[in-house]
């Protein structure tokens, strides 16, 4: 089967750039002296977890704990949610850290308090739990330069039920950036205060066995993380519109594209409309500071998925329509008839993912397989 033969909306996935992608920031985590643990989310899929191992990654990521036991049922037994512990969830997570090595994340005393009151470390291994960081992001975490981060951090290092990993944070800031120059900026930033602050921490006592950074900008740009132990990149995989705009990837390491049909093209109009809409593609806009006018997605010229056509724009999306304008009409007439089509490079492969069920797994035109995306929710 090619790809002109599927039904659509359809979430495609180029397996040769996947696996150039995968092998590359191996590789560089390698060069750079570090641990890699991907971040599952963006994939949610056990094949790609797995060739992530066996490249040499330690484990995975993971947002939810519903991710943490899809990925565990496929046999990923080392995981770190990295997200602060909700207290509501501390009993499910205690529970799974017994069957696997589940790494918690909190950036606050009461989700000590909701770990402890849960049973972590009676009658089974100690939890291993992360401190949260801020390093100029400003979503959460501890302020490294707060007295209750060093307060926060002693507590972890010394509670009996649990084992203390070190500190973790996430360089978001660095989707800010226009330019692989000033995300290299951003993972140095990111990487002075978590040595300086782990420094700080060893002065004063407290062991700080690992510091764990990272987002797909900053390792993608990143030249030095002397003192960091392990990255936690996850976009790398497949990359997409935004990253390509800043500058993390060139446009052929773009790995996941949707392709959709063409339902309605009135004669003489400017725009058209295809069967991708916000449940293929999402909402997110982007790095609007970079995508500029590509709207909500951009075409590519042909389903080759090669070039993009310069002067169309995904202007809108409603829950299953997309639509499709034109600089003017005549630049369309006679193209993109009802039935024909379309390659789409969307601006978040992350989020556009997770709304499908399945990726369509392709080298070049040809569909080779088909990949499950454990979507639980």
């Amino acid at each position: 089967m090619s790809i002109a033969d599927l039904t659509t909306p359809a979430l495609l996935l180029d397996l040769d750039v996947l696996e150039k992608n995968l092998s590359r920031m191996q590789e560089r985590a390698n060069r750079l002296g570090v641990a890699l643990r991907p971040h599952g989310k963006t994939h949610k899929c056990p094949e790609i977890a797995k060739r992530q191992i066996e490249l040499g990654a330690i484990g995975l990521t993971v947002a939810t704990l519903k991710e943490a036991r899809a990925f565990a049922s496929a046999g990923i037994t080392d995981l770190t949610w990295a997200f602060p512990l909700p207290p509501c969830h501390a009993g499910a997570a205690v529970a799974l850290a017994r069957a696997i090595t589940l790494r918690l994340v909190v950036d606050s005393g009461e989700a000590v308090d909701a770990l402890l009151a849960a049973g972590a470390g009676k009658d089974s291994p100690p939890v291993h739990v992360w401190l949260k960081v801020d390093c100029g992001y400003h979503r959460a975490g501890v302020d490294p330069g707060s007295g209750y981060a060093a307060t926060l951090a002693q507590r972890l290092a010394t509670e009996p039920p649990l084992v203390f990993d070190g500190i973790l944070t996430h360089s978001g800031h660095a989707y800010d950036v226009a330019s692989s120059e000033e995300a290299a900026r951003v993972a140095e930033e990111e990487r002075s205060v978590m040595t300086s602050f782990a420094g700080k921490l060893r002065e004063g006592g407290i062991p700080v066995p690992g510091i764990s950074v990272g987002s797909t900008p900053a390792m993608s740009a990143v030249k030095n993380l002397d003192g960091v132990t392990e990255i936690r990149p996850g976009n790398y995989a497949f990359y997409d519109g935004a990253q390509w705009a800043m500058g993390s990837c060139g446009l052929d390491d773009c790995a996941v594209t949707v392709l959709a049909s063409v339902i309605s093209h009135q004669p003489g109009a400017s725009w058209f409309v295809t069967d991708a809409g916000a449940l293929s593609l999402s909402k997110d806009p982007g790095a609007t500071h970079v995508v500029g006018n590509r709207g909500l997605g951009s075409l590519f010229t042909d389903l080759r998925g090669v070039g993009l056509v310069k002067d169309l724009v995904l202007t809108s999306l409603s829950q299953e329509h997309g639509k499709v304008q034109a600089r003017d009409a005549a630049r369309i007439e006679g193209l993109y008839r009802v039935g024909d089509k379309v390659r789409i490079l969307e601006h978040h492969s992350c989020l556009a993912v997770a709304l499908f069920d399945e990726m369509t797994v392709v080298r070049g035109q040809e569909v080779v397989d088909h990949w499950r995306v454990m979507r639980e929710r």
